[in-house]
């Protein structure tokens, strides 16, 4: 099975560290980047002082061309992009498309500027005929750049199968125009109707390359050559949304940089159109330096901003400013024509835009808002998201209808497409509601309540909708605040009325276990006793001293036997220790108990420890009861440490450390643990059990006693 290299690997070796040595043949890539970049601003500057230097007259002679340094502007736009990339990934074919097309539309510009010089002079300035060589002949390879940038990036390959053998036919026929102009006729390759090369070029050697083409065949030649250069547009870009589509990872965020090119290219394009004056050399060099600076960060550097928050934020803003110049156009075209026809043209003018600026104006605002609310949503009014979902809230009845109203209120809000909201239970069960279909790729923001996370927040992964600005994410983080307040609520009320059902549940067991051992084991032993008292009188009357002795001494046992049967029900009730000895006292009892001289054993405690109420007392006896065993039989430490101390707020913070084993991470949690924390929650407090890195093992309760009972 054949592996694909990897864009990196593809793309050509990873800037070398700093202090690291580099890599061998790297010396000319670097030289070859410094004479690109010393090409391009040689020319550009040479372009701009030939253009100073050159009257308006000479370029109306010539039909009103541009000036040269303008032409060159799109290859300045380049260099820095083909500087990075030819020093940093020059293996990568890619690097030279860019470099070579810089220096093609820097030359470029220059050569115009140098023809229009040249021709003022009678006979023309030498050069001039190369020049216009260049111009009209050499410039049109530009055309092959496009299809060569789309075809080869990112990794600087054609793709492979049976794309690549597409994509060499797409770039043959996008090669014929340009092929053709440099060998077709110069009355064909200057004017395409037939006419004839203009006046202003007599005088020059049009034809440097020139083959013996006639004309006919030259002119139905270069007829067919147009629609073939379209489409070999056409399919490389096709073959872009092909590649994007089977691209995953690290591959697909490169690609979307070029996606994310081409919509600011359609977005550069459209305004020139729908401003005045039209397309110029200025937007066009606009475009170019996006798209350049598109490829190099997607080659280089594809996370050093997170294109998809880029690419939605382009696309949204973008499309509403185009809507809002269409708006302005159409009114100002509207006013215009009611008005056009009764006044002059400066009265119209002057009417037109008083009216624009009395009734449209103070409208723009709100429909922008308008629409803006319709694509993001609310985010533009925090104070009304916010009420929004408080007033939602408070409609709610019940823990399910609070969850799905805080996933639609997040849902209108940012016009999300899905939102999810779970919430977890303390016995491990999670809530889920959820606001529409739940999308491929979600991402998840933690829902926390006073530093405890609580549940999550799923928004789509993917979409303009998805992505926030940092404005957008403070409205949500203000949100998850209300969301984590509700969902935290949701979970109390949950948990309450399991406390509830257990709390029932386990007085009605306990009031049963009372029953059984009261009804089974010491009513039939008092029962003996009496029995046995009777029957002793009644052999004391006959005479039978020893019989009634017996007797006796058979029911003394059995009152001893009930006896312990009352202190173990006293026990299971509330540990005498506890009273005899205190908290204190009856835990270092249990430790000696349970761990024996094996472990080393340290229980300290605060003075206020042992001024409890007396839930918390037996709580916390349990708790360390069953932590000291949890040692005793699990950890094999030679150390244990036990600390009472009362907290800041009056609570009980109960700590037993060991140096054991620990307890694995895959380890579920056993019948020990869980009733740890089960106890730690009765009282409204929490217990935890850790493993630090250094070993051992820490379970910490921290129980809430505020006040005290002192016993008398």
């Amino acid at each position: 099975m054949q592996t694909r290299t990897s864009v990196a690997e593809a793309a050509g070796a990873a800037p070398p560290e700093a202090g690291a040595a580099p890599p061998p043949g790297s010396g000319r890539p670097r030289a070859a980047a410094w004479l690109v970049v010393a090409v391009v601003v040689a020319s550009t500057v040479a372009a701009g002082v030939l253009d100073a230097s050159t009257p308006d007259a000479a370029r109306a002679a010539r039909g009103g061309t541009e000036l040269g340094w303008v032409v060159a502007l799109p290859g300045l736009a380049l260099a820095v992009p083909a500087w990075l990339l030819l020093t940093r990934v020059p293996r990568n074919a890619l690097s030279w498309v860019v470099a070579a097309t810089a220096v093609l539309w820097a030359t470029d510009g220059l050569a115009e500027s140098w023809l229009t010089h040249a021709l003022r002079s009678d006979p023309p300035l030498a050069g001039a005929g190369f020049a216009s060589w260049t111009v009209e002949r050499l410039g049109a390879l530009l055309l092959l750049g496009l299809p060569l940038l789309l075809l080869l990036y990112p990794d600087g390959r054609l793709p492979a199968g049976r794309l690549r053998r597409l994509s060499v036919a797409s770039l043959v026929s996008s090669a014929l125009l340009p092929a053709l102009l440099l060998v077709v006729p110069s009355e064909v390759a200057y004017s395409r109707d037939g006419s004839g090369v203009p006046d202003v070029y007599a005088g020059i050697d049009l034809d440097l390359t020139t083959l013996p083409i006639p004309p006919e065949i030259a002119q139905a030649g270069l007829r067919i050559a147009f629609p073939l250069a379209l489409l070999g547009v056409a399919f490389p870009a096709a073959a872009v949304v092909t590649r994007y589509r089977r691209a995953r990872g690290e591959d697909r965020r490169r690609m979307r940089w070029l996606l994310w090119a081409a919509v600011v290219d359609l977005l550069v394009m459209l305004s020139t159109f729908l401003l005045p004056g039209g397309p110029t050399t200025a937007t066009l060099s606009l475009a170019v330096a996006l798209t350049g600076t598109a490829v190099t960060l997607g080659i280089l550097r594809p996370r050093a901003v997170d294109i998809d928050r880029l690419l939605g934020g382009t696309v949204v803003y973008g499309v509403l400013g185009i809507g809002v110049v269409l708006l302005d156009l159409a009114v100002l075209a509207g006013a215009g024509a009611l008005l056009g026809d009764r006044f002059g043209e400066r009265d119209a003018t002057l009417l037109t835009l008083l009216l624009v600026a009395a009734a449209y104006v103070p409208l723009r605002a709100p429909l922008w808002r308008l629409v803006r609310r319709w694509v993001l949503g609310e985010r533009d009014d925090p104070y009304r998201v916010v009420s929004e979902l408080a007033a939602r809230l408070e409609r709610s009845e019940d823990v399910e209808a609070q969850l799905v109203a805080i996933a639609a209120g997040v849902a209108e809000a940012f016009r999300s497409p899905y939102v999810g909201v779970e919430v977890d239970h303390a016995a491990g069960e999670r809530l889920v509601a959820e606001h529409g279909r739940r999308p491929a790729s979600v991402r998840s923001l933690p829902i926390a309540y006073r530093g405890e996370e609580v549940g999550r927040l799923l928004l789509p992964g993917d979409g303009v909708r998805a992505h926030l600005v940092t404005r957008d994410e403070g409205l949500l983080a203000d949100v998850v605040r209300q969301a984590a307040a509700a969902a935290r609520a949701s979970s109390l009320a949950a948990q309450l009325q399991q406390s509830r059902e257990e709390l029932v549940s386990a007085r009605e067991e306990e009031r049963r276990r009372l029953r059984r051992d009261l009804h089974d084991g010491l009513g039939p032993s008092l029962g003996a006793v009496v029995l046995r008292i009777d029957t002793a009188r009644n052999l004391t009357a006959a005479g039978r001293a020893e019989d009634a002795d017996r007797l006796l001494r058979a029911a003394r046992d059995d009152v001893a036997g009930a006896l312990g049967d009352v202190r173990r029900l006293v026990h299971d009730l509330r540990p005498p220790a506890l009273d005899d000895l205190g908290l204190t006292g009856a835990v270092r009892q249990q430790a000696d108990r349970l761990l024996g001289a094996g472990t080393v054993t340290t229980v300290e405690a605060d003075p206020a420890a042992d001024d409890l109420p007396a839930a918390v007392e037996v709580a916390a006896y349990r708790i360390a009861s069953e932590a000291l065993a949890n040692v005793a039989r699990h950890a094999g430490a030679t150390t244990c440490r036990v600390e009472l101390v009362r907290g800041g707020d009056r609570s009980l913070v109960l700590t037993v450390t060991d140096d054991g084993v620990g307890i694995p991470p895959d380890a579920p949690a056993g019948v020990g643990l869980v009733s740890l924390r089960e106890r730690a929650a009765e009282l409204g407090g929490r217990c935890t059990v850790s493993c630090p890195p250094d070993g051992g093992t820490v379970v910490r309760a921290v129980l809430p006693a505020e006040g005290g009972e002192k016993r008398g």
